[in-house]
């Protein structure tokens, strides 16, 4: 094994992936120095473990792997060798005990991050990993050396490193660090990168005046979204310009590619999803002739104003039968016209493609330059997921770097300028 005497490792991103690399190659013996460009490490962890760390899902593996769609193929191997039971058991190798909710969401029991990224920083340190905060990764001098810049140096100056591993993030919460200033970087190098796009995220659609200053921040629950075959059900949010939520967030991905084909998606949503469509009519039906049809709605359904005032939304006449009403209060279309903008998405779409890394995630382009985490050209919903693969890979571009020194006997093999 080659050990920290015979390599020197530099780690640029200190998230959840490349933790998990440091974490991994520190036990290998490895000499590792990790990057920081913020003030303090695992920012966008913190902010995920606000109300709740879930931190992976408890669904079977073949499930969770469907999570990832297209990509699942790319991220089995690291999927394989980093399952929800193995970060149950690294948690509890933290001290940090565990619980898993109803909906089958891995949390832990401190229901926040702060008291696992403390324990997790504290194994690095003992471990040997040392970090440098304040300092941005500016590419390769003409020498192929990485360039840094420390806070408060005009100019970025070289840094030796026998190998690399960029953990750099996607684009979204862009001010807590990952702002996809390396894509123009390593598109430089010769990699393939698909445009970053926002995740996770909410849409937007022409709300009347009315409804949006009646009801922006106003909760809407329960529904059901249809789209593309697929129902989600749970809670959106209505915003001064669109929805936002975990029910249209499972939805993104066929919403965010339907407006880049047609320039809208028309969302169906279900204001009544635990009552079948026949139970609706009856009630309807049993009310009296005369009462506005907001009385109704309340009475026999209990729907909420915000409810109400959406099915009075998009200029269509409502339906006065009960058969036909009910049928639209189980359909209820909203047209959407565009994501909200990235910087406000949970996750990123888009990065590196799969051919322009090995199955170690080293960049064809960049003999001994890893990539992890959100950078890499995947996505999947909240529930567990995101935090899951960005560990998960982040321990499977750390094996691939091991290897790689191993067959190259850890010689410096800077980038070919």
């Amino acid at each position: 094994m080659t050990h920290a005497s015979a390599a020197n490792i530099v780690i640029v991103g200190a998230g959840p992936a490349g933790l998990a690399a440091a974490e991994y190659l520190a036990q290998a013996g490895y000499g590792v120095q990790v990057l920081e460009r913020m003030p303090s490490v695992g920012r966008k962890l913190l902010m995920a473990g606000r109300g709740g760390l879930n931190i992976t899902h408890s669904e079977p593996h073949e499930a969770l792997m469907r999570r990832y769609g297209v990509a699942q193929s790319w991220l089995r191997p690291a999927l394989d060798a980093w399952t929800t039971q193995d970060i149950r058991h690294w948690m509890e190798g933290l001290g940090q005990a565990h619980f898993t909710g109803s909906s089958g969401r891995v949390f832990p029991s401190a229901m926040k991050a702060s008291p696992l990224l403390r324990a997790w920083l504290a194994r690095l340190q003992e471990l040997g990993v040392v970090f440098h905060a304040r300092t941005a990764w500016k590419g390769w001098d003409a020498q192929g050396h990485l360039l840094v810049q420390r806070e408060g140096q005009d100019e970025p100056a070289p840094m030796q490193a026998d190998a690399t591993l960029l953990a750099l993030g996607g684009a979204s919460w862009p001010r807590l660090g990952s702002a996809g200033g390396w894509v123009p970087v390593l598109a430089q190098q010769g990699v393939n990168i698909a445009p970053l796009q926002p995740a996770n995220c909410g849409f937007e659609t022409a709300w009347s005046d009315l409804f949006r200053e009646r009801f922006a921040g106003v909760p809407l629950k329960p529904v059901a979204l249809s789209f593309a075959g697929q129902r989600v059900q749970g809670e959106v949010m209505v915003t001064a310009n669109g929805l936002e939520g975990g029910a249209i967030y499972a939805l993104s991905a066929p919403i965010r590619a339907a407006i880049a084909e047609d320039g809208v998606a028309i969302v169906m949503v279900d204001l009544r999803p635990d009552m079948p469509e026949q139970e609706i009519a009856r009630r309807l039906a049993a009310t009296r002739p005369r009462e506005s049809l907001s009385n109704k709605l309340r009475k026999a359904l209990r729907l909420p104003p915000v409810a109400v005032a959406l099915l009075r939304e998009g200029g269509q006449d409502i339906p006065s039968s009960p058969q036909a009403l009910a049928a639209r209060l189980k359909a209820v279309p909203v047209v959407l016209s565009a994501p909200q903008p990235l910087a406000r998405a949970i996750s990123t779409a888009g990065g590196i493609t799969s051919d322009s890394c090995t199955d170690g995630f080293m960049l064809r382009a960049v003999p001994g330059v890893f990539v992890a985490g959100e950078m890499l050209d995947w996505e999947a919903p909240t529930g567990g997921y995101l935090l899951h693969a960005c560990l998960a890979t982040g321990r499977a571009a750390a094996k691939g770097l091991q290897a790689w020194l191993q067959d190259t006997g850890a010689k410096r093999y800077p980038l070919q300028p």
